[in-house]
């Protein structure tokens, strides 16, 4: 349903994509209890911080039904969005946890769980009208946390800009051209945690100055 605002997000059962429509379906028949669905967008459209990701996690949104909840990823970043306060409350791991976002937004790129957690490019393109129409629809929207390369990509596509406009850079804020901020940030997986490549100092050092950055 399109909300006050006039976005629409994605249905449940987009079919947009043959192969992630497929693998839902799979998942549902082997999980009926799951939410196997395009995972929608958490906290108010109001925000003036919103969070990118790349995809749902088949253990984790796919299962849950809310970005970032029930796989690891989501420990660091609500932990971080928690302590700076972004959000109240406390994350389980769990849509019904209770934990709410404040002055914070979090989607991801894709919105349906991709085998292998790698959505192809023209998968990501079709799910991309619906990251435009959000940001549209966020009135007070004043920065943009980019969680990985493709979200980086994919948030400057949607604001109409080629690839070539920022590249992708851990810890850079970027000024667009329609005054938005665009900051990078390694992705909060597993991966990038175990090797050291993203620590919660390094990951909180990016919202921390973000929200530095926001304007009253």
């Amino acid at each position: 349903m399109p909300s006050a605002t006039g976005f629409t997000p994605p249905a449940a059962d987009c079919r947009l994509c043959v192969r992630l429509a497929e693998y839902r379906d799979a998942n549902r028949a082997a999980n009926a209890d799951w939410f196997n669905g395009a995972v929608p967008s958490f906290g108010p459209l109001d925000a003036r911080l919103l969070v990118v990701g790349l995809a749902p996690g088949v253990r984790g949104a796919n299962r849950t039904g809310r970005p970032f909840t029930g796989d690891y990823a989501g420990m660091l970043l609500y932990a971080t969005l928690l302590k700076l306060g972004f959000a109240t409350g406390a994350y389980k791991a769990d849509p019904q946890d209770g934990m709410t976002l404040v002055d914070c937004r979090v989607t991801n790129a894709v919105r349906c769980v991709p085998p292998a957690n790698l959505p192809t490019p023209a998968e990501i393109s079709a799910c991309n009208p619906f990251l435009q129409q959000e940001l549209a629809a966020m009135p007070r929207l004043q920065a943009i946390l980019a969680l990985g390369g493709v979200a980086h990509k994919a948030v400057l596509r949607a604001r109409g800009l080629r690839a070539s406009h920022a590249d992708f850079v851990h810890g850079k804020l970027h000024s667009l051209p329609d005054g938005l901020i665009l900051a990078d940030s390694y992705h909060v997986s597993r991966l990038n945690t175990n090797t050291g490549r993203l620590t919660a100092e390094m990951f909180e050092a990016v919202v921390a100055e973000l929200k530095d950055r926001l304007r009253a």
